[in-house]
């Protein structure tokens, strides 16, 4: 195994065991359906993302006025369409 797929499967855990079901569920099923297309970039962003607090994270994929992390905007965009959350 490679250390891309060692770091996918390290994201994959983090993204389906934040603590609240509901975190788990929008970052989990995001990960488990793009992770594998990730790349080294996307996935350190990606890393770099799951490493803010779940309330910050929760904020910004439900509160679309929320730019509090504005490096952040595409990705969130990507989960808010991936989970069909109102733009």
């Amino acid at each position: 195994m490679d250390e891309l797929e060692v770091r996918r499967k390290r994201a994959l855990f983090r993204a389906t065991h934040r603590g609240t079901m509901e975190m788990d569920w929008l970052l989990g099923r995001y990960a488990e359906a793009r992770l594998d297309g990730m790349d080294f970039e996307a996935l350190e962003f990606f890393e770099a993302f799951l490493r803010l607090p779940d309330p910050e994270l929760q904020n910004m994929i439900l509160n679309k006025d929320d730019v509090s992390h504005p490096e952040y905007q595409t990705l969130v965009r990507k989960l808010r369409d991936f989970h069909g959350i109102g733009a």
